[in-house]
Formats: C-alpha cells, sequence, structure tokens
C-alpha cells in the first residue's frame, strides 16, 4: 500500500493509482500522528510534503516501507540516517520548482517597490493620491543573496534582468565560476551581503549553522530601510529579533513565505507586525511546478517499488 498523508497534485495521484497498487490518500492524515502509524503498518510507500517529521520513531511503525517520496525539496522533515539504517530509499523533487520560487522573489520585491495592493486599496476606498504611492524602481538597487543553489541562481538571473547588482554568498559554495561571471554575480562572504543588501533573499537550508542566521546582530548590520525575504525555512529567521527591525523601522518591510512554527499561531510574535507580508508557504506552488512535482514523485516512487514508470 501506497500511503500519501499529504496534498499530492492530480498528475501525481493519478499516476499512483494507474500502478495497480493500493493508494491511500488523505492529505490531512499528517495531522493525526497515531492514525498515521496505525497506516503505516502494512505501507511499502510514503509520500510526505514539510508537515510529516519522517524519523526512527514513525519508522517503526512501518515494518513493510521500502521508500519515502518528499514532494519538494528540503529535507529537513526527514531523518535520512534513520531512512539508510532502515535501507529505506528517498525520492524527492530536486529544483523542480526553483523557477516557481524564483518569480515568487522577484514579485515580493515588486510588492515592496510598488505598494500596487495598498494604491488599489487606497482607489477602493474613494481616494485618488497620486504622491502617496509612487514608489521606487528595482533598477539599481542591490539585491543580496544568501544560497546560490538552484533557486538563488534563478533569482540572481531574473534580478540582472530588472537591472539590480547582485552580491552573493553561499556556506556549501555551489556557484560554478563561469556562471557566475557570466550573471555578472559579485561573491563575497556572508556578513558582506548582509551590509550591502539593501533586499535581502534567503535560500540556505536549514542546519544548526544557519539556524536563526538571521537575529538581532545580523539584522543590525543590513542597512536601515532594507528588506528581507525568505522563501527557505521560517528557522532560518528569530522571528522577535525580526519584529523589532520592523517595528523601529531599522527595516522597511519583510516578506515571509515561510515562519516557524507552520501554520503560523494566532499569538505568534509576528502577528500585527508592521510592514511585514507573511504568505502560507505557497512560493513553490504553482499549478505548474505541483504537477511536474507530484508526477516525478510518483514516478520515483514507483520505480523503487518495482513497477513501470
Amino acid at each position: 500500500m501506497i500511503v500519501v498523508c499529504e496534498f499530492i497534485a492530480p498528475s501525481g495521484l493519478e499516476r499512483l493509482q494507474r500502478s495497480g497498487l493500493e493508494v491511500l490518500y488523505d492529505p490531512g492524515l499528517w495531522r493525526d500522528r497515531a492514525a498515521l502509524k496505525a497506516h503505516l503498518g502494512r505501507a511499502t510507500a510514503l509520500i510526505v510534503r514539510n508537515q510529516t517529521r519522517v524519523d526512527a520513531e514513525l519508522l517503526e511503525a512501518a515494518p513493510c516501507l521500502r521508500v519515502v517520496g518528499r514532494l519538494g525539496v528540503g529535507l529537513d522533515n526527514i531523518e535520512r540516517p534513520a531512512l539508510e539504517a532502515r535501507g529505506v530509499a528517498l525520492c524527492f523533487a530536486r529544483g523542480i520548482n526553483a523557477g516557481a520560487v524564483a518569480e515568487y522573489v522577484l514579485a515580493a520585491m515588486l510588492h515592496l517597490a510598488r505598494n500596487l495592493a495598498g494604491a488599489a486599496a487606497h482607489v477602493a476606498e474613494g481616494g485618488w493620491d497620486r504622491t502617496a504611492f509612487g514608489g521606487f524602481e528595482l533598477a539599481g538597487k542591490t539585491l543580496g543573496l544568501l544560497g546560490l543553489g538552484e533557486v538563488g541562481l534563478r533569482v540572481a538571473r531574473r534580478a540582472r534582468a530588472f537591472g539590480m547588482r547582485v552580491v552573493a554568498a553561499d556556506p556549501a559554495r555551489l556557484p560554478w565560476e563561469s556562471v557566475v561571471q557570466d550573471m555578472e554575480i559579485e561573491l563575497c562572504t556572508t556578513v558582506g551581503v548582509i551590509e550591502q543588501a539593501q533586499f535581502l533573499s534567503l535560500h540556505v537550508p536549514l542546519t544548526q549553522e544557519t539556524r536563526h542566521l538571521i537575529r538581532a546582530e545580523t539584522l543590525a548590520r543590513m542597512p536601515r530601510g532594507s528588506y528581507l525575504i525568505n522563501t527557505a525555512r521560517g528557522e532560518l529567521v528569530h522571528a522577535a529579533d525580526l519584529a523589532e527591525a520592523l517595528r523601529t523601522g531599522h527595516l522597511a518591510g519583510a516578506v515571509l513565505d515561510v515562519v516557524d512554527p507552520e501554520p503560523l499561531p494566532p499569538d505568534h510574535v509576528l502577528r500585527g507586525v508592521p510592514n511585514l507580508y507573511i504568505t502560507p508557504h505557497v512560493a513553490g506552488l504553482t499549478a505548474e511546478a505541483q504537477e511536474v512535482v507530484g508526477l516525478r514523485v510518483a514516478e520515483g516512487v514507483l520505480r523503487e517499488l518495482g513497477v513501470e514508470a
């Protein structure tokens, strides 16, 4: 049996169902860990997104499990050593939604620069103040990127097309020199990026080293009036420190597609913070990206189970 305990696009679900194997699809099952464990008793495959913690405890309830499929890129909810110890394969969608996330980052910068929603709401309320909503141009501004993997490079390419200067650092030293040179990306240290960025966009994985990478000390190094965008992992940002930087006006604004925890609790410190825009982890959820992610992971899982894709 294949258990899918979080949302999968129709293309992926249909491919699983055509395999002839039993498929249990319950996109809310991740919320009830006891029920999930009960179903895993006879499952040979488990497909998750980012909400299900796949660890040794969960694997103990799945004696027949042969493969885990991750509908996305980040693997911080997957305990890979536990999978390896059990000989369970892992399939995930590396790079598939990178274009969608890159476009989200550009949309976030344009929103912060031009405030179309605020201008439209002003007119809807009867106003016509042309001086209040002029905004500013992205051309000539400095975009700082922390992380130059699939997403970071695509953001850089799009930002350069807007005439932005791009400075970047990558803890994993991923960039290929020729690509970086061709795109006119300026490589420097993490501190150097933070100190220069008028827009700072995060594209690093969550590790012990990157947890709370953006905290009071790093926020203080950012230029006054700059902006933060996070589409990577919520734990990269110290929420209370970000809230303080926005309330004091040191940061002019921030867009977060990821928070810690998710969903955002009603009493979270980021609720009601001025000039902060939070979206529900949707940067990579375009229709196009999800169709491809679902199909690719479904096919990978079926191959591991010995079913012709």
